[in-house]
């Protein structure tokens, strides 16, 4: 792993030896590109040849609790990912996030389409704040914009998304959308014990459907 900084930007670059594609990977609103949850979905997307690049929000860099107001946050996510071609080489390069991060990546993308944006992944898409569902509309507004393939990895538990509202809103994409839906799993991707599954399986699941839809593009 290579820590770098992009235009003032810190980030976190993972290469494999042999990489068949890149992601850049923007991180939640709460923790940054060093939280565990993103070290080890990079960690796993590596040992499936997906180079992965992590950047930090200028608030995050600040050591701010607030987030930056989105025209300040696309703008990063536009710099990171412009950064990104001379890292990547030639492999096929998408974007995304967890949460806030895939947010803003979408729209950035939506804004100024991402030049040979393969397609975006959203880990957790934040269709609301807890407890605030009245928002859900101004969040997804921008994705029929956002053009090419999507794909959105939700836990069954997320209260940030329930699926029963998010669906429709996947459905409304079109084919170019895909969900998959990881069973048990909070907004952080955390299980309860009762679930009987493991977080290291957690990880690889997710990690696992990324590369696929990834190496399917």
């Amino acid at each position: 792993m290579r820590e770098l900084e992009l235009d003032g930007l810190p980030a976190l670059f993972e290469k494999p030896r042999r990489p068949r594609a890149g992601l850049v990977l923007a991180h939640g609103a709460g923790a940054g590109m060093r939280h565990a949850f993103l070290q080890e979905v990079s960690d796993a997307l590596g040992d499936r040849a997906i180079a992965t690049l992590r950047y930090e929000f200028p608030y995050m860099a600040a050591g701010r609790a607030r987030v930056d107001r989105p025209e300040v946050a696309e703008a990063a996510v536009r710099t990171a990912w412009n950064a990104s071609r001379a890292l990547f080489g030639k492999v096929p390069r998408f974007a995304g996030g967890k949460s806030f991060g895939g947010r803003m990546t979408s729209r950035a993308h939506a804004a100024e389409p991402l030049a040979d944006c393969r397609g975006i992944v959203f880990l957790g898409f934040p269709l609301h704040p807890p407890d605030v569902p009245d928002v859900a509309a101004e969040r997804v507004e921008h994705l029929p914009r956002a053009a090419g393939p999507l794909l959105f990895v939700q836990g069954t538990r997320d209260m940030l998304a329930p699926l029963d509202a998010l669906k429709p809103v996947i459905a409304a994409l079109g084919a170019r959308a895909n969900l998959h839906v990881v069973d048990g799993a909070d907004h952080s991707y955390e299980v309860l014990v009762r679930s009987g599954r493991k977080h290291i399986e957690v990880i690889e699941e997710v990690a696992g459907v990324i590369a696929s839809w990834i190496l399917d593009r």
